[in-house]
């Protein structure tokens, strides 16, 4: 199993983020853990470039998308190191690559926070190509993360 490194080679519709990890997680244990539900072709956390810690989640990539399918089933919210894990399709849109010159992920939002919160607090720091982002289950409540994308890369 190689880490993947390259988003463009990933097959997005085989693959699941994986949210709300322990520092102590790392790749192999996440291939351990998602080995026990499908066939595992790669696993990538993405690191801080400056400290070379992983930024509290990642990406499974299955060989088939039964197998992403099922781990999103049967992982969601179990818990890993006390803490419940959120495992959900990766979204991902490709064609939207390069248009974007920031996806920011916002994660540990607590649950209050909305779209326009995050507008008022992030606008500052450049002009958003799209409105923000929260994530939101069935009912309509906060995930926890969200997404803010800007149209330039911010410093």
């Amino acid at each position: 199993m190689a880490s993947l490194t390259q988003v463009e080679h990933r097959n997005q519709d085989a693959t699941v983020y994986v949210g709300n990890l322990d520092s102590a997680c790392d790749e192999d244990l996440l291939l351990e853990l998602f080995s026990q539900v499908g066939h595992v072709s790669s696993v990538h956390m993405p690191k801080d470039k400056l400290t070379g810690v992983h930024n509290g989640y990642g990406f499974v990539e299955f060989l088939d998308v039964t197998d992403c399918e099922y781990a999103i089933q049967i992982m969601n919210m179990i818990k890993l190191y006390g803490r419940p894990i959120r495992v959900s399709r990766s979204t991902l849109d490709k064609k939207n690559i390069l248009d974007v010159g920031a996806n920011l992920f916002i994660g540990n939002l607590e649950t209050d926070v909305d779209e326009k919160l995050l507008y008022d607090t992030f606008s500052s720091f450049g002009t958003m190509i799209r409105p923000p982002k929260v994530m939101r289950d069935e009912n309509g409540t906060s995930k926890g993360y969200g997404f803010v994308s800007y149209g330039t890369k911010i410093l």
